[in-house]
């Protein structure tokens, strides 16, 4: 029996809102609904609400489930069901714990069950009711995560090298602004800024911060950036034109991180400040979207210390 006409419609309204290939029909009867005369089909099941396909149009790193939908549906009683997964994807395959792809096949169907009215298609309900449980989940995760870590940092003693290297340090403590961590798949961007006037100022805040904290000095990497503009003299009326301007930036081994948040700040138009971000590794390549947490870390701390607003990235009168 062919699939209703609402089904065929509700097919390419997902398509179309998820990605070209997102909802497929399956041809074979390997099963006893299909052989019953229900319709079988592939959904590539949207990783969250901004997931539609990869940039070569892929969606090989998608969930792939198996659904089932009853001959007359939607105007029927019984609701679609899930009848297995047909693979993880292959982002999946990188952080997956074992088991996880069955319980998302099981969370899915809840949502499918509960969406589904007699005489509605349910499909994009049901997408929408997982994607939201799942970012409710994540963002528990990462509130979870964020405690452990700001308890175990608040739990930390001082180690006695650290107490030798503050008292033979010649600065004081830099006024540094701490922004809340950003974390993502278990890694933890953590970024600081604080007002400096020179590069030597800037460079002995880094050191410092290196020498008195073992997180930092035992993180994956500590990206820094400084852009600073001095006026010659103590004439604050010259021309502009006179001004030396001094910037700076390192990748720590976060190749052309150091350059990214230096070109932030270039945009924010941000001077008189450094700033560092620090990055725990967490097990689980992040790709090219590690340099945008790297951002989204320093620009929060900027924020803190009242450099920019909320709303736009400029300057406070």
């Amino acid at each position: 029996m062919p699939p209703s006409e609402d089904l065929v419609d509700e097919i390419e309204a997902i398509n179309s809102i998820y990605g070209s290939g997102t909802l497929v029909l399956v041809e074979s009867k390997a099963t006893a609904q299909a052989d019953d005369g229900g319709t079988l089909a592939n959904l590539a099941v949207p990783a969250s609400a901004e997931d539609t396909v990869d940039d070569d149009g892929s969606l090989d790193h998608r969930l792939c489930l198996r659904l089932w939908f009853p001959p007359a549906y939607p105007a029927c009683p019984e609701s679609p069901a899930v009848l297995g997964v047909q693979s993880i994807g292959d982002v999946a395959n990188s952080h997956r714990r074992p088991g996880a792809a069955a319980h998302d096949a099981a969370q899915f169907g809840a949502a499918l069950a509960s969406s589904f009215q007699e005489g509605q298609v349910c499909l994009f309900d049901a997408i929408e009711a997982y994607l939201r449980e799942k970012e409710e989940a994540r963002e528990q995760q990462e509130a979870e995560e964020a405690e452990l870590y700001y308890a175990e940092h608040a739990d930390d003693e001082e180690d006695d090298d650290v107490s030798a290297s503050m008292a033979s340090l010649s600065v004081d403590p830099p006024p540094w602004i701490v922004a809340e961590p950003v974390i993502e798949l278990k890694s933890v961007f953590l970024a600081r800024c604080a007002p400096v006037t020179s590069p030597a100022q800037a460079a002995a805040y880094i050191q410092h911060l290196k020498d008195t904290d073992r997180r930092v000095r035992s993180a994956s990497h500590n990206m820094t950036a400084y852009r600073i503009r001095q006026l010659p003299g103590s004439d604050k009326e010259k021309s502009s034109k006179n001004e030396v301007v001094f910037q700076d930036c390192d990748d720590d081994g976060e190749t052309a991180a150091g350059g990214r948040l230096l070109h932030l700040m270039q945009l924010m138009d941000l001077w008189d400040v450094v700033v560092v971000v620090t990055r725990w590794y967490g097990g689980h390549k992040l790709g090219p979207r590690r340099f945008a947490l790297i951002n989204q870390a320093a620009r929060d701390a900027f924020v803190q210390a009242g450099l920019v607003t909320v709303t736009a990235d400029k300057k406070k009168k």
